[in-house]
């Protein structure tokens, strides 16, 4: 399964509906998220950006990041956000071994447990790509399984920081779940769009929420 568009289609969510695509409520509840941290970097500017507009949002965090950058995932947590398992290495999972993939998975669960007393059962697969038997077994040991409603691209350097910006104000309704990355390759278009479509959302009357 490979799952890379901006605004997921109705249609995906049904046949693949053993995946979390989007949280319906009736309070206007979004779902901002950050893939591929914690990094010096990147992930500090996200977190202080987010307590400035006092909100909170769910970071998948790739295994050797948090062993490289402790402190960093510790402020996550500290802060009142929510974290999930983003593989040790960030696979491929339609190019990994199902048993190495599940090992590397399991990999970063370790280091997510060194730090957080509480496993949050949340997972998102590097790339969207993840193979059925890799996401049975995922499901199987109790997590979920959380793609995204809409993609911002950020980490795409041949889109303008306006596409970037317009790719989420556009597609982003009640219940949505958002994927940014807090990372070095999406530093621009991250820097520019989140705050702008932190306040247009805002204005909507959009309210965030981690996922749970």
């Amino acid at each position: 399964m490979n799952f890379n568009w901006v605004k997921t289609n109705k249609w995906i969510k049904m046949i693949f509906n053993n995946l979390v695509w989007e949280i319906p409520n009736s309070d206007k509840k979004i779902y901002l998220t950050f893939d591929d941290g914690p990094i010096l970097e990147v992930t500090e500017w996200v977190l202080d950006l987010l307590k400035s507009e006092e909100i909170k949002a769910t970071f998948f965090c790739i295994g050797d990041n948090i062993q490289k950058h402790p402190e960093v995932y510790k402020r996550i947590l500290v802060e009142g956000h929510q974290t999930g398992n983003h593989t040790f290495n960030h696979l491929n999972g339609w190019k990994t071994n199902t048993n190495y993939y599940i090992d590397n998975f399991k990999l970063c669960e370790t280091e997510h447990l060194k730090l957080n007393t509480e496993n949050s059962f949340l997972f998102r697969p590097p790339y969207g790509k993840i193979k059925s038997s890799q996401s049975k077994i995922i499901r199987q040991l109790g997590y979920k399984i959380i793609m995204w409603d809409v993609l911002s691209y950020d980490f795409d350097a041949t889109i303008s920081v306006e596409k970037c910006l317009e790719n989420v104000i556009s597609n982003t309704e009640q219940g949505s779940i958002i994927v940014f990355h807090d990372s070095l390759k999406a530093e621009k278009n991250l820097k520019y769009a989140l705050p702008k479509a932190i306040q247009i959302l805002k204005n909507k009357g959009f309210v965030f929420d981690v996922i749970s």
